[in-house]
């Protein structure tokens, strides 16, 4: 079974593509058919947050996870559901303390 990579490659362009990546040190980036997951550095987040899932849901909005993988331990810290593709950096900056903007 093929992966559309199409809706994760245009979460990724949402986020600010490369520049995102750059400033949140953001890495391992995978996908299914509707979802981008990345790893962020959980040393630098609040709740050691170290994963991020963005998935595009039938409302044609995104739902966050933010995760906590350390060793064979898997807790979900945070989610939220229903966001539209401008209110993305604003949440994963709330949710993780990373600075998304320089201002």
């Amino acid at each position: 079974m093929s992966t559309d990579k199409a809706i994760a490659k245009e979460i990724y362009r949402q986020l600010g593509g490369d520049q995102f990546r750059a400033m949140t040190g953001a890495s391992n980036f995978s996908c299914d058919n509707n979802s981008l997951v990345f790893k962020v550095p959980g040393t630098m987040t609040k709740n050691r947050i170290n994963y991020i899932k963005i998935t595009l849901n039938a409302m044609d909005t995104y739902d966050l996870k933010f995760i906590s993988i350390w060793g064979t331990k898997i807790t979900t810290i945070d989610t939220f559901e229903g966001a539209y593709n401008d209110m993305l950096l604003d949440i994963i900056s709330n949710r993780t303390g990373l600075a998304l903007s320089i201002k």
